[in-house]
């Protein structure tokens, strides 16, 4: 009395595929198979792309840009 028999999971499959039809179930498989991909791969290159952080951001765009003006280091006078 503790486990399905395999004659109890092809009569939940059977109803599952009755409710849901084989080409909703085939395109939620291949998302799931899409995101696992992407979830790995992106587990893979996780390391080479570490986000810069936004002072080294600020610094590099005064050097690009050497009129801009920063309105919060002006003092009133």
């Amino acid at each position: 009395m503790g486990s399905f028999s395999i004659w109890h999971w092809l009569i939940v499959l059977l109803v599952i595929v009755l409710i849901f039809g084989t080409k909703k179930l085939r395109n939620i498989g291949e998302d799931l198979g899409s995101a696992v991909k992407g979830f790995k791969q992106g587990m893979k290159d996780g390391g080479s792309d570490e986000p810069v952080p936004p002072s080294q951001q600020v610094t590099a765009a005064k050097k690009a840009d050497a009129n801009t003006v920063d309105v919060e280091a002006k003092a009133k006078n």
